[in-house]
């Protein structure tokens, strides 16, 4: 077990540290990339929240749609071959990859939805 806070804590108290405190000092020059790392610091954050439940969620659904097993890299690389090959179609296939799609829209903008 980990002790706190938790990197996911600290990372979001260093994004409100250069949210509240920093961006606001800087010149307009550098607020554009003081807002790109605040924002790679939220997906980040939300990436450790997601943990890799949401992970092994992706691999056993893939794993078992594609009757393989592997890493979730290997399996969404067996996909994409199966995809472009012109053996995997059909509602299991597009349901698996709108189920991806929303997995990473959700970590990379959750306002999205």
């Amino acid at each position: 077990m980990r002790e706190k806070p938790s990197g996911a804590d600290l990372l979001d108290i260093a994004r409100e540290v250069l949210r509240g405190d920093i961006l606001p000092t800087l010149p307009d020059r550098n607020r554009y990339q003081a807002l790109m790392i605040a924002n790679a610091m939220a997906i980040v954050m939300r990436q450790l929240e997601a943990d890799e439940g949401g992970l092994a969620d992706v691999q056993a659904s893939l794993g078992n749609l594609l009757g393989a097993d592997g890493t979730p890299e290997q399996l969404n690389s067996t996909l994409a071959s199966r995809v472009r090959s012109g053996d995997a179609d059909g509602p299991e296939i597009w349901n698996a990859l709108h189920n991806i799609a929303l997995g990473k829209v959700a970590e990379s903008n959750p306002k999205y939805r």
